[in-house]
């Protein structure tokens, strides 16, 4: 498939079944990630020692969530192309908020009506009400779990290319704003000030430019200053990487994080090489069906994976083999992710996808020209 045909399939159905499998991909690293190396407390003990085949893979499955980003990026953009303001913040609302809300719903009910006590984030009534508005690290107020660190860089990605929006994309206003970007991200890059990492997210600004970057590919071709772009970003991510990964392993130790540097470096090219194989059209032979359910079911999976360790993993570890445990968490982890997906976001999207068509197709109201029999004082007079 040509880049031509990318850019098609790209502005046809808004959706490109490749990136569907990138996300699910994406999510598969961070559970694998959380399962075979962060999750000591689930596991009674050293999960890379539970499994060591896997658990420099695992560990570069840290890395998931910059995916995400650049996925992010790339999606984003390609959403907001000739959409207003409201429309952009109905979409992203509609598509985080209904399997969020059961999420934390879900984290609630778990340490208050269970004995679970893994991961518990101890938080009163009150602080899971204001994890419900996604703004909680705003208010100081804990995440309820884990992964919801990167739903509040997500939130201020929109806010910043919300700018975009405002003043209408085009390839010159998507160039200066990448570009400021990408200056700021550099040049504040390890600032600890809270304000710089709020606004302009040092750490994660080179993942989204990337994806945008390989979005304008598909849209206009593969020019010279969309590689630039993408290519600084890239300088940029391998950075950060090494610094997010560098930090985990000092927190603690080789043995239990084993990931050498040039496998992150190398994870974070394939990365960029992928997104680059999506803008170019590399990849538009991947058509399964069953591929867009994947996307479909990869934020729920995201969001309930922890739960689904911390309430199935101590109820197994001790009588069945870890591998056979951590198969049942993740079959029954998917299953619980479908049937939210099914359930909940599925009727909720295409509820609001009626509204829209009916709203598009109701024809508008034209004025009644004035009969030339009747003056126009005559006729307002004559309405009761």
């Amino acid at each position: 498939m040509t880049g031509a045909g990318s850019r098609e399939a790209a502005r046809g159905s808004g959706r490109l079944a490749e990136l569907d499998l990138l996300r699910f991909l994406a999510a598969l690293a961070v559970l694998a990630f959380h399962y075979f190396i962060a999750f000591r407390s689930v596991w009674g003990e050293t999960p890379a020692e539970l499994f060591p085949a896997v658990s420099t893979v695992s560990g570069l499955g840290i890395l998931g969530v910059e995916l995400f980003f650049m996925i992010s990026g790339f999606v984003i953009l390609m959403s907001i192309w000739g959409r207003g303001l409201g429309a952009f913040a109905l979409s992203r609302f509609v598509r985080l908020y209904p399997a969020y809300w059961i999420s934390v719903g879900v984290t609630a009910a778990l340490y208050g009506l269970t004995a679970a006590k893994a991961l518990d984030p101890k938080l009163s009534p009150g602080e899971y009400l204001t994890n419900l508005t996604m703004l909680q690290r705003l208010f100081e107020v804990q995440d309820a779990t884990g992964v919801y660190w990167s739903l509040w860089v997500e939130l201020r990605f929109y806010l910043l290319i919300s700018v975009l929006v405002v003043f209408g994309a085009t390839l010159g206003r998507c160039l200066l704003f990448m570009g400021v970007w990408l200056l700021a991200a550099g040049y504040f890059a390890g600032s600890e000030n809270h304000w710089v990492d709020l606004l302009v997210m040092p750490k994660y600004a080179a993942y989204f430019v990337g994806g945008m970057s390989f979005y304008l590919m598909t849209r206009y071709g593969p020019r010279l200053v969309l590689w630039c772009t993408a290519g600084i970003s890239a300088g940029l991510a391998v950075s950060a990487a090494l610094d997010r990964v560098h930090g985990r392993i000092e927190l603690v130790g080789y043995a239990a994080m084993p990931v050498p540097d040039w496998a992150i470096v190398a994870t974070v090219v394939a990365f960029y090489a992928l997104m680059a194989m999506v803008a170019l059209g590399w990849l538009g032979w991947l058509r399964w069906r069953g591929l867009v359910v994947l996307g479909a079911i990869t934020y729920p999976v995201y969001l309930f994976h922890t739960a689904g360790a911390v309430l199935i993993v101590p109820a197994l570890r001790d009588t069945l083999p870890p591998w056979l445990t951590a198969l049942i968490t993740v079959l029954a982890t998917m299953a619980f992710s479908y049937a939210v997906y099914r359930a909940a976001e599925r009727p909720v999207q295409e509820f609001v996808k009626a509204r829209r068509r009916r709203r598009a197709a109701d024809p508008v109201p034209v004025p009644a020209e004035p009969s030339p029999e009747v003056p126009p004082l005559d006729r307002k007079a004559s309405v009761p």
